[in-house]
C-alpha cells in the first residue's frame, strides 16, 4: 500500500496553490479556484475548497518536505512570506530541519540529511 494523496483544504485555492507552487518549485497550468493538483508523481499534493468555513488550525496536521539545500530552501520561504515558526537548526540525530506556516497557518517543515563526510 502506498499513500495517493495528501489534501489541504482551504477557502482560497488559487492563494494556497500558489504559495506551495512557489515554495516546491513547480508549475501545474491550473488557475483553477476549486481543486488543483500540485504534485502528481507517487503521491500526489492537492488544494480543494469544499465550500466550508475551515478555522486555522495547524495542530491537526503537519507536513514535511525533504530539501538538498536547507539555506535556498530557507531564503525561499522568507522570499514568499512564509512565517518562520524556527530557522534551520541542527538535531542530536543529525537531521537539519525549519518549520514554518503557510497562508492558512498549516505548519510545515523542510528537512535535510546532511551526507556522512568519509
Amino acid at each position: 500500500m502506498k499513500l495517493g494523496e495528501v489534501c489541504l483544504l482551504t477557502e482560497n485555492v488559487r492563494r494556497l496553490a500558489d504559495f506551495y507552487k512557489k515554495l516546491l518549485q513547480v508549475e501545474n497550468g491550473s488557475e483553477d479556484e476549486t481543486h488543483q493538483f500540485i504534485l502528481a508523481e507517487e503521491t500526489a499534493l492537492t488544494i480543494y475548497r469544499d465550500g466550508k468555513k475551515r478555522e486555522k488550525n495547524f495542530q491537526n496536521i503537519q507536513l514535511a518536505f525533504t530539501v538538498e539545500d536547507m539555506e535556498a530552501a530557507y531564503e525561499r520561504v522568507r522570499a514568499i512570506g512564509g512565517k518562520i515558526v524556527e530557522p534551520p537548526a541542527k538535531r542530536p540525530w543529525g537531521v537539519v530541519n525549519m518549520s514554518f506556516l503557510d497562508p492558512d497557518g498549516n505548519l510545515l517543515f523542510f528537512r535535510s540529511f546532511p551526507k556522512e563526510r568519509s
